[in-house]
């Protein structure tokens, strides 16, 4: 039985704000640096018990930059965002569920439509 651990082999930027991870199984994964950082996963953003999101999208400025990537071990990364947020320490796991690639989101653009956006910008 195995139990190959998937993780990240490549990083680079798709586009401005749009960062891209090659996985070790081949998929091509597509992050868009707000949608992570509106996902954040620590303590002070996501509930740990219900992991019902914290904070509020309008809390977040569009134009938000990811400043720097650092490994955690062999199983995670933490992202350091422009608004000084810094503890948010994202599982491979919890990446790769966050993909928003055509194959991982194939209804992303309508979903988009019925989400009214943030207007927020510093």
């Amino acid at each position: 039985m195995s139990t190959e651990l998937i993780e990240p082999r490549d990083m680079n930027w798709i586009e401005k704000g749009v960062f891209g991870i090659e996985w070790s199984d081949g998929h091509k994964g597509v992050y868009p640096v707000r949608h992570l950082r509106l996902r954040c996963p620590c303590a002070g953003c996501t509930d740990e018990l219900t992991g019902e999101l914290r904070i509020k999208p309008d809390s977040i400025p569009l134009l938000i930059m990811l400043k720097d990537i650092e490994p955690v071990g062999r199983y995670a990364l933490r992202l350091k965002w422009s608004d000084g947020h810094d503890t948010g320490i994202y599982t491979f796991s919890t990446l790769r569920r966050l993909c928003q690639c055509d194959i991982c989101e194939p209804n992303k653009d309508k979903k988009a439509e019925k989400k009214a956006s943030s207007r927020r910008l510093l």
